[in-house]
């Protein structure tokens, strides 16, 4: 009979795989969470089953990264640069969706034009959790480029979220009354997090004239933290864009510092590696090798849109091509959002199963493929850098 406590044994064993997995990855001058997502595929090929205690430490990772993202954010700077942003965004949901619709169509002429559009919406999906923490570890979060990709994978949810819905409509004409639904509860939930930033701003503001609340401020920045990640997931948006507006929220009082450096203490030793060992015992390796060729499509053409795209959206917007490359390749990765698109569309008889493994391919080479191509982009500037001085 299994112990009841066996959880922590668990627990355990992926914290430590975790990190020295990340160790060795440094080692090979690689991001660290290259080397997490490695031994969580190899621990998820039959060594260890994902259970629930783990997803709920994995959830919590992936909320505290996004947390710290928002906290680490210049508010002047995204404000600034939010019409850089939503130039950014639009270029990578358009010209990936494009390329991976005329893909399908033109490549494997048996494919549906419908299936061929849900593939498009499929590819459009960004998983910044891997680029912001590949940005933290080679320190380059706090960059424009940084923040453009933390800008433009927000943008990129909402755009990817109401296509989603567009397309549902057309396909099931019973839920085309969902569409405005989800918009509203989309806008209401801004509204919300607009309120909530003006409340938490003005209450420490005036706390802090009066008593000293170094400890204090951070349970509650936490508690704030959960809370709207929580609503943003009630209110149809992922819970990392609430988890990122409640860090963007606090970055705004004075306690920004302290907060990120005690947050990141307790992230980065437990929550985080057990997401990103996480994300690598979700992939099925099996199942993804058995759909290479809609798999290839939607690698190709799904990373070459999403560089294209925001590249062109960045140059646009007054960066030069090497920078247009950091932020193209900072917004390639695909992981849980583009599974649940997928998994809808297997739902409504859409997607088969050959899909939803080639969608999960997808997921495992861009996972696997962004850490060190970001890592090589920053690093070639700074060698051009050296050669032309």
């Amino acid at each position: 009979m299994e112990s009841k406590y066996f959880f922590l044994l668990e627990l355990g064993g992926i914290l430590l795989a975790a990190h020295i997995a990340g160790l060795v990855s440094e080692r090979l001058k690689q991001p660290a969470v290259l080397g997490q997502i490695v031994v969580g595929l190899i621990l998820g090929a039959g060594l260890m089953e994902k259970t629930e205690i783990i997803n709920q430490f994995a959830e919590i990772g992936v909320v505290f990264l996004m947390f710290i993202a928002g906290l680490e954010t210049d508010v002047k700077e995204l404000v600034e640069s939010s019409k850089s942003s939503s130039m950014i965004a639009l270029g990578g949901v358009i010209v990936p969706a494009l390329l991976v619709f005329l893909g399908m169509i033109l490549i494997i002429p048996s494919h549906d034009k419908t299936v061929a559009l849900f593939l498009g919406v499929v590819s459009t999906a960004t998983s910044v959790s891997i680029s912001v923490q590949t940005l933290r570890e080679i320190g380059q979060l706090r960059t424009k480029q940084g923040l453009m990709i933390l800008g433009a994978a927000i943008i990129d949810d909402v755009v990817g979220i109401i296509l989603l819905m567009l397309l549902v409509g057309m396909v099931s004409p019973n839920a085309t009354s969902a569409v405005w639904v989800v918009v509203l509860k989309i806008l209401i939930f801004f509204v919300i997090i607009y309120a909530v930033g003006k409340l938490v701003i003005a209450g420490i503001r005036k706390i802090d004239e009066n008593f000293m609340i170094e400890d204090k401020v951070i349970v509650w920045a936490v508690i704030i933290c959960l809370l709207l990640a929580f609503l943003s997931e009630e209110f149809g948006v992922a819970a990392i864009t609430g988890a990122y507006f409640a860090g963007v929220i606090f970055s705004m009082t004075k306690h920004q510092h302290q907060i990120s450096h005690e947050v990141s203490r307790i992230s980065g030793l437990i929550f985080t590696p057990i997401f990103f060992v996480g994300i690598g015992m979700d992939i099925n390796l099996m199942e993804a090798m058995s759909a290479l060729g809609v798999g290839t499509i939607l690698i190709v053409l799904g990373t070459l849109g999403k560089i294209i795209g925001c590249g062109i959206g960045a140059k646009l917007s007054g960066f030069d091509g090497t920078k247009a490359l950091q932020i193209g390749v900072g917004m390639v990765p695909r992981a849980e959002v583009a599974i649940i698109v997928a998994n809808l569309g297997l739902k409504m008889s859409i997607l088969t199963q050959k899909d939803m493994a080639a969608t999960i391919l997808m997921v495992l080479v861009t996972t696997l493929i962004t850490p060190s191509l970001l890592k090589w982009t920053f690093h070639r500037k700074q060698a051009l850098g050296e050669a032309n001085s």
